[in-house]
């Protein structure tokens, strides 16, 4: 089997290549790595794109050097350090115990190996053979302060996607402290480029922006603890005329789940700088002599294919090497959960019900959401408490737990396990757990505050509590939520010159939590959650294969917010519901049909009151569980299109296909009517031109090279928020 990565030794230029991209990279004077190009696939680099000698002003030279025509601060590099006349943006800087922050870090030698390796405490994509991938690691050292970095390059053999990582170790007698340590970075040389970010806010997550990438430079992060919902940690950089089809794209995702900066500089020949890593944002790392510190992984998705093209490659990646566990290839249920039903106001009398007739309608799991435990009816107390509410379940959570499963359905449960309340009995035994700055009082968010995670002890205690609930009552399913941000960030437990390892030492506490209750329950099925969308990224699918997508469960935001999350993201790791009408969020009156297209375009389940509706509502459900049964697995594990954007027009269009190309789903929407409405297409895409489709619901027979060139017109409707959904089959 042909390797993945070459050296030339000769010329010092590292080549990493499958038949899909090129990676490409060089040892230059001062031991610099020099970034020659990142894209499609070449089969061979003979020297073009060696570093242009030109003296630059007020851009500095190597140390002894006379040659003012090769500079750290204009050549493209693989990671660069801080005070050796390079003044963009670096990727890592080391404060040590003189003080100075200036390094040096040179090449030292590589190696190649087989395969991928795991990150200790930290997610990653993963391989299930060595054959799959080749990781190279370089070696630099910096000589006065004897610290080396590995950085760490995967190639997939058949995926357009460099993973990255680096490795710090301290080498000297002295302590050294990390305060910036990035996880990738790359140089790419002068072209337009715009970028593609996603910020927002809460119920209104991953809004997608593009601008034009001028001068300067642009922090995408997040120093709220969490990846947040306020900034999603991936941006894309593409061509100005790149478009969901056409053009060229890289798309940049950390596999990491807390505090995180994406940084994009275009510098002052307007080559474009991309760093990659936890946010240095209140963040001191002490390593101590001798120890390590592993970076989260990056990863680096090249397209020529437009976003479609970057986001195929993510999906397939995520939903394949990143997800792990049974649910990874299985089919999900389909739900109920009571929260926009009866909020906290509820008994195992008055849920009963709501089960019974979640049976009738077919619907396969119920889930029991915040209240359950301690004494809470509102959100002012028992975080932190997690045993059973005894005045709402009398004969105890097992009596109701059997009775979901005696109906035929799954049982699930919430849990928000990294919180506490004053008001809890957890509080009153160990005021310590909580998370507080000394001689300071903190901050509650919704009403209720930290755990400190970064200690063994608060960790341990809570995940006793939440496993001994989980074995005591048969539970299938759990939500895990987490309803704040980090504030009042401090530990008892660190001293003084380790207090800004506390944001780190949090996340890598909660993924150490989520890896040992989901590995000692690996039947139960995890779903993340905060808040909605405020923690939905790569690494938290590692450990959870879907997350609830947003609280704004709203059927025309909710297009929105779904066509932005699946740039990334697959549709099997986005849970989407069937709430009320009006909607609790945003008021708005939306149709059955027009809620059920969109949730049915995710993991798909029910928020509201079941007894509450109409028998013509209660037939629709009927209808559309039975339709959703017929077309879960190519939801969600078909490949997914990106047809017409709600951002840009008032219609919006999506669509899965099966791998074999024999099945297609499409869902198209449209926002508002129109009293002289215009003419609109919909042509499909991913198809086989060669075969002929049958529209399942016609019966009409259509060439794929129709459908995808010539397309067909959309209904006219006259009424707004209006969709409809179409399924094509191959015949032979």
């Amino acid at each position: 089997m042909a390797n993945l990565i070459s050296f030339d030794e000769q010329n010092k230029v590292f080549h990493l290549h499958n038949d899909k991209i090129s990676y490409i990279f060089s040892v230059v004077e001062g031991g610099l790595l020099n970034h020659l190009y990142y894209g499609k696939r070449i089969n061979e680099y003979h020297g073009e794109m060696n570093y242009p000698r030109i003296d630059r002003g007020f851009s500095g030279n190597l140390p002894g050097s006379l040659d003012r025509t090769f500079s750290p601060d204009t050549l493209m590099q693989e990671y660069s350090t801080s005070g050796i006349c390079d003044y963009r943006t670096p990727a890592v800087i080391v404060r040590q115990e003189n003080g100075s922050r200036a390094s040096r870090f040179e090449y030292q030698g590589y190696r190649i190996e087989a395969g991928k390796p795991k990150l200790k405490g930290l997610p990653a994509t993963y391989v299930e053979s060595d054959d799959e991938a080749e990781t190279l690691y370089v070696t630099l050292k910096d000589q006065v302060s004897d610290v080396e970095v590995t950085l760490l390059y995967t190639i997939y053999r058949d995926r357009a996607v460099i993973a990255r990582s680096a490795q710090v170790k301290n080498n000297g007698d002295a302590a050294v402290y990390l305060d910036k340590v990035a996880s990738m970075q790359i140089d790419l040389p002068n072209q337009p480029l715009d970028v593609v970010s996603f910020p927002g806010a809460h119920a209104n997550e991953r809004d997608m922006e593009r601008a034009h990438l001028n001068r300067g430079v642009r922090k995408y992060e997040s120093r709220r603890g969490t990846t947040s919902h306020q900034m999603n940690n991936f941006v894309a950089l593409c061509s100005p005329n790149t478009d969901e089809m056409n053009g060229e794209v890289y798309g940049f995702d950390l596999v990491y789940s807390g505090n995180f900066a994406i940084e994009v500089e275009r510098d002052q020949i307007q080559q474009t700088r991309v760093t990659c890593g936890i946010n240095d944002y209140n963040f001191a790392w002490k390593l101590a002599s001798n120890e390590e510190f592993q970076t989260p992984e990056s990863l680096i998705v090249y397209s020529n294919e437009g976003f479609n093209g970057m986001s195929q490659t993510f999906h397939h990646l995520i939903q394949e090497r990143v997800v792990r566990g049974k649910y990874r290839d299985q089919e999900r249920p389909i739900v109920v959960n009571n929260w926009e039903a009866t909020f906290m106001d509820f008994t195992e009398e008055k849920l009963t019900p709501i089960v019974d007739e979640a049976q009738r309608l077919g619907i396969e799991m119920f889930v029991l959401d915040d209240g359950w435990f301690g004494h809470r009816d509102d959100d002012n107390s028992s975080l932190g408490d997690w045993y059973v509410d005894q005045k709402k379940f009398p004969k105890g959570l097992k009596h109701f737990a059997d009775y979901v499963h005696n109906k035929g359905l799954k049982f699930g449960l919430w849990f928000e396990p990294e919180m506490i309340s004053i008001d809890s009995d957890l509080y009153r035994e160990h005021p310590d757990y909580m998370m507080a700055v000394p001689g300071r009082k903190p901050s509650p968010s919704r009403n209720q505050y930290l755990l400190d995670l970064t200690r063994k002890d608060v960790r341990d205690n809570i995940i006793g509590q939440v496993e001994k609930i989980l074995r005591e009552n048969d539970v299938d399913y759990v939500k895990w939520d987490m309803n704040r941000h980090l504030s009042d960030v401090y530990s008892l437990k660190l001293p003084a010159d380790q207090e800004g390892e506390v944001y780190h030492r949090y996340i890598l506490g909660a993924y150490e939590m989520v890896d040992q209750i989901t590995s000692d329950f690996p039947e139960i099925l995890f779903e993340g959650c905060s808040g909605g969308g405020g923690r939905f990224d790569t690494g938290w699918a590692y450990y959870m294969p879907q997350s609830w997508a947003s609280d704004n469960t709203d059927a025309v935001a909710r297009q929105r917010i779904q066509y932005a999350t699946s740039y990334v993201y697959p549709t099997s790791t986005m849970t989407a519901h069937v709430s009320v009408s009006p909607n609790q969020q945003t008021g708005r009156q939306t149709s059955f049909e027009t809620r059920g297209n969109c949730a049915m375009s995710g993991v798909f389940g029910y928020e509201l009151d079941l007894t509450q509706m109409s028998d013509d509502e209660k037939a629709m459900v009927t209808k559309q569980v039975a339709e959703y049964k017929e077309i879960r697995h190519l939801v969600q594990f078909g490949d997914f299109y990106r047809l017409k954007s709600p951002y840009t027009s008032n219609e919006c269009a999506w669509m899965f296909v099966s791998p074999d190309k024999k099945d297609v789903l499409v869902k198209q929407f449209q926002t508002m009517a129109d009293a002289q409405a215009l003419s609109t297409i919909t042509k499909l895409v991913g198809l086989d031109p060669q075969k002929h489709y049958q529209n399942v619901e016609t019966k009409e027979i259509f060439g794929g090279d129709e459908l995808m060139n010539v397309g067909f017109f959309n209904p006219f409707y006259h009424h707004d928020y209006a969709s409809s959904s179409y399924r094509f089959k191959a015949i032979d």
